[in-house]
């Protein structure tokens, strides 16, 4: 069982908006916050450079981090890269991977622009644009799409515009019976779903800190398979990417490190870990099942308002809601709620234009996404103020 008022005191912000963008950026519970501000305030140092006590506190804590993501995903941990946020990760498999001259990459019409546009940015690479129907991929289309020559194969796990949660098993059979490299979006997933990498069986998975996790900005992860390492050549190169040099010849760290070149957003993953077992301190499951509700209730209160458009898959969409009211421009009726009943939600493309243009949604969506924070009311307050706005046009 989720004890709501207790969690929602973990979150402040809550005494003055209501907050229904957890989509883009959740919020940030207090324990977390209080995590990073003990890192700056008590052992402020750079890790993996020194040997003095903050030094080897602080890399104590990157590494329980990384150890806890492992856990919590069911990986091994040298095969968890620290990123930036989804699109990093994404990024580091798109630059380090190698495409001959003929292949191919698949990719669906409804993934967010980080899961598209890296893709598109390939040189001689051919990228076929998969139709979607009903807001989720077509396997038969997939099935009809993929060939010899496909490399890979890109998806979301769940659509960050229209709420769909993929058929992983089916796609990852296709994929794999292929020959191909299935690379997952797991940014509106990972929190929000059970992400067990060994069943799922991805090559790789990019993962936000800053959504479902509950973590800081400037977070993310990629899962790489270990057995995909010498495949992935790393980009970003300096420090704490070598272990050797000599004559103009360098030689690599291991993975993970030879991917993370630079130092890292510390402060972040220590926040990142607390987030963690913020989370497992509630439960994933009773999570999934509370939000699961809330989105229902959302759903179906939607549903019941004239001159509403509900952009989603009645019977597939998890905590993420897009609509629009007929004859409005969505930033209109978001900066409305915003301004007259203090509710946060986003308008717009959502980074995801070539899914809103395949069903003809011309001047974006409102949506409404939801985390373990929102309570009953949350919904009650959204559909009565839609409500009302909606009687004006009547």
């Amino acid at each position: 069982m989720i004890n709501i008022d207790k969690i929602r005191n973990d979150f402040p912000i809550l005494d003055e908006i209501t907050y229904l963008d957890s989509a883009s950026t959740s919020l940030t519970p207090i324990p977390v916050v209080e995590a990073i501000s003990d890192y700056f305030l008590n052992y402020n140092a750079n890790v993996g450079r020194g040997s003095y006590k903050i030094a080897i506190k602080a890399g104590q804590m990157i590494d329980k981090t990384r150890q806890n993501i492992a856990n919590f995903i069911n990986s091994n941990e040298n095969e968890i890269v620290f990123t930036k946020n989804t699109t990093e990760a994404i990024n580091i498999v798109a630059n380090g991977l190698s495409f001959e001259n003929n292949s191919n990459i698949i990719v669906s019409d409804i993934e967010h622009h980080s899961n598209i546009i890296p893709w598109l940015n390939l040189d001689n690479v051919d990228v076929n644009i998969l139709k979607s129907e009903n807001y989720q991929i077509n396997i038969e289309n997939l099935e009809e799409a993929i060939n010899k020559n496909t490399k890979l194969v890109a998806i979301n796990h769940i659509s960050n515009a229209f709420g769909s949660m993929e058929n992983l098993k089916a796609i990852e059979k296709i994929v794999h019976d292929n020959g191909s490299y299935l690379i997952i979006d797991g940014a509106q997933s990972i929190g929000h779903s059970n992400i067990n990498v060994n069943e799922i069986n991805p090559d790789f998975m990019a993962f936000p800190g800053h959504k479902g996790l509950l973590g800081p900005v400037g977070t993310g992860f990629l899962y790489i398979k270990e057995e995909h390492f010498k495949d992935v050549k790393p980009k970003n190169l300096g420090g704490g990417t070598i272990v050797d040099y000599e004559n103009g010849k360098f030689k690599l760290e291991e993975p993970p490190y030879r991917y993370e070149g630079g130092t890292l957003n510390i402060a972040g993953f220590i926040g990142l870990n607390k987030a963690i077992s913020y989370i497992e301190s509630i439960g994933l499951k009773n999570i999934i099942g509370y939000t699961d509700n809330l989105s229902k209730k959302l759903y179906k209160g939607l549903n019941e308002i004239n001159n509403i458009v509900i952009y989603a898959n009645p019977k597939n969409f998890h905590n993420i809601v897009s609509f629009n009211i007929e004859g409005l421009n969505p930033y209109d009726v978001s900066k409305i709620l915003d301004e007259t009943e203090n509710i946060s939600l986003r308008s717009g493309f959502h980074c995801a234009i070539p899914g809103l243009k395949r069903y003809t949604i011309t001047e974006g969506t409102i949506r409404a996404s939801i985390h373990c924070y929102n309570n009953k009311e949350d919904i009650d307050k959204l559909i009565s103020a839609l409500t009302e706005i909606s009687h004006l046009l009547s």
